[in-house]
C-alpha cells in the first residue's frame, strides 16, 4: 500500500481516530482536509466528491473582500488628512497587497486534477512564489511609473492590507468553534 493511499484526501471514510491524543496534522489528513487547508473541510457528496468550492473560498474571499475595504477606507483617510496623492499612494499599496494575495488564493482553492498532497504543495509552493514574483512586480511599477508618490502612505496601505490576512485566522477560529457548536 502506498502512503498516498492513506491520505484519504477526498474524505470517503471516517476519520480512523477520534480522540484528542493525536496532533492537529493527524487530524487534518483523517478529516480529509490536507495539511494546507484554505477555508476549513471540505464538503464531500456520498460519492466522495466535493460538493462545491464556495464553502472553501468562503474565509478567503472574506479576507481578500476585508483587505480591499481597508484600502479604500485607509485611502480615503489619507486623502482626507494629506491630500490626493497620499490617497491614491495608499490604495496603491493596498492593491498591491490584494492582488498577489488574491493569485495565491485561486492557487490553493481552485480544484486541481491530482487531488493528493503533492498536487497541494506544489500548488502553495508555485502559488508563494508567484505572490512575492507579483509583488515585487508591482512595487517595481509603481515607483517607476507612479508620479508623484507618497512613499508612506504607500507602505501603510500594503502593512494595513496585509495586517487583514491575521484576521482571517480569528474567522476560521470563529468559524470552527460555531461549526463544533452545532454537532
Amino acid at each position: 500500500m502506498h502512503h498516498a493511499d492513506l491520505y484519504n484526501a477526498r474524505a470517503k471514510h471516517r476519520p480512523a481516530w477520534t480522540d484528542r491524543n493525536h496532533n492537529a496534522t493527524d487530524r487534518r489528513l483523517a478529516d480529509g482536509r490536507g495539511v494546507f487547508s484554505a477555508g476549513g473541510k471540505r464538503d464531500m457528496n456520498d460519492q466522495g466528491q466535493e460538493k462545491s468550492t464556495t464553502a472553501s473560498g468562503s474565509l478567503v474571499g472574506r479576507v481578500l473582500l476585508a483587505q480591499l475595504g481597508l484600502s479604500v477606507v485607509l485611502a480615503a483617510v489619507f486623502w482626507g488628512m494629506k491630500g490626493v496623492v497620499a490617497g491614491y499612494s495608499a490604495l496603491i499599496g493596498g492593491l498591491t497587497c490584494v492582488v498577489p494575495n488574491a493569485f495565491l488564493a485561486l492557487r490553493l482553492i481552485v480544484p486541481r486534477r491530482d487531488p493528493g498532497p503533492g498536487a497541494l504543495v506544489r500548488a502553495a509552493y508555485i502559488g508563494e512564489i508567484g505572490k512575492l514574483a507579483l509583488t515585487v512586480l508591482m512595487f517595481s511599477i509603481v515607483f517607476t511609473l507612479v508620479r508623484p508618490l507618497a512613499a508612506g502612505a504607500l507602505f501603510a496601505g500594503f502593512i494595513a492590507a496585509q495586517l487583514v490576512t491575521f484576521s482571517g485566522f480569528l474567522m476560521r477560529d470563529n468559524s470552527l468553534k460555531e461549526v463544533k457548536r452545532k454537532e
